[in-house]
């Protein structure tokens, strides 16, 4: 691996390469190196666009991006994937890791910009376009939820769980896995982040993917959420679901409590009871 190259070392290549190449117009910078309340690391991302005129003589140009940007390591290009369909929407996504270890995800688009308040860095603007472009500080902030959706989060939490039962009852552990960590853990991942809004006057952000919980959860809570997650022991994954159940009580009455909103504890208590009456085979009836 090659000498990893620094922060300001990358910015001066990104803005370089744009400043020599007439066919870019505009460079800006998303994603959270953009956003002020994320802690810079290493291991960040370099979200970048470059604003075309055509996109065409960089479509799936490999070539042009190693020779600007340095030894591809390991690289992909949705645009040209089977697996996850493209947007076919003008742009031409590179996402790449270089052989440094550094990682530009560079989208080269001829679409116009659209100032929704993300937060963004505008580093070349050769036209002033972009000279306009209002960044919210609390774009990625957790927004308070409707008593609708609040509702609607517990009533999917509690109904999945009983595919979860029956899956483990069946001995289905992938099936199991899925429901779980997907469906169920969505709605336990979402009442978190209210409740992280709820506790921090909804001036933070959860993160991608629920990275700030460690953060902004009290540590008791979050050993509590790590213990959520189980391995394929039938056991092990019986004690992680009723946990997440008391967890996801406890957030959902905190965030109701905030709000006013009621909180179905009737919702609980039936799918609690379904729950422990088929991990303890007390259903009984013919096929």
């Amino acid at each position: 691996m090659s000498k990893f190259r620094s922060e300001q070392e990358m910015l001066d290549l990104i803005i370089q390469t744009a400043n020599e190449d007439d066919r870019v117009l505009a460079v800006m910078m998303n994603g959270s190196r953009a956003d002020v309340h994320v802690k810079k690391d290493i291991y960040q991302d370099y979200d970048i666009v470059y604003f075309v005129d055509d996109v065409a003589p960089f479509w799936d140009n490999k070539a042009w991006l190693e020779e600007k940007f340095g030894k591809i390591s390991v690289i992909q290009t949705p645009e040209t994937s089977t697996l996850m369909p493209p947007a076919n929407d003008g742009s031409f996504v590179f996402l790449t890791i270089f052989e440094d270890g550094n990682r530009i995800d560079l989208n080269v688009t001829s679409d116009p910009y659209i100032d929704d308040g993300e937060p963004a860095i505008v580093l070349l603007d050769k036209t002033g376009e972009l000279s306009g472009i209002k960044p919210r500080e609390d774009f990625w902030f957790v927004k308070p939820p409707t008593e609708k959706l609040f509702r609607d989060c517990c009533n999917e939490f509690w109904w999945c769980l009983n595919n979860v039962a029956k899956g483990m009852a069946r001995g289905e552990l992938v099936y199991v896995m899925e429901m779980y960590n997907k469906y169920v853990r969505d709605m336990l991942n979402q009442m978190t982040d209210w409740y992280i809004g709820v506790t921090h006057d909804f001036k933070v952000s959860a993160g991608k993917m629920g990275k700030n919980y460690k953060r902004y959860l009290p540590e008791e809570m979050y050993k509590q959420y790590a213990a959520t997650y189980s391995d394929g022991d039938s056991g092990h994954i019986w004690r992680s679901v009723f946990t997440a159940c008391g967890l996801f009580r406890e957030l959902a009455e905190t965030v109701a409590k905030r709000f006013g909103y009621t909180y179905d504890r009737t919702e609980d208590e039936n799918m609690t009871e379904y729950m422990l009456a088929v991990k303890e085979n007390r259903l009984v009836g013919s096929t």
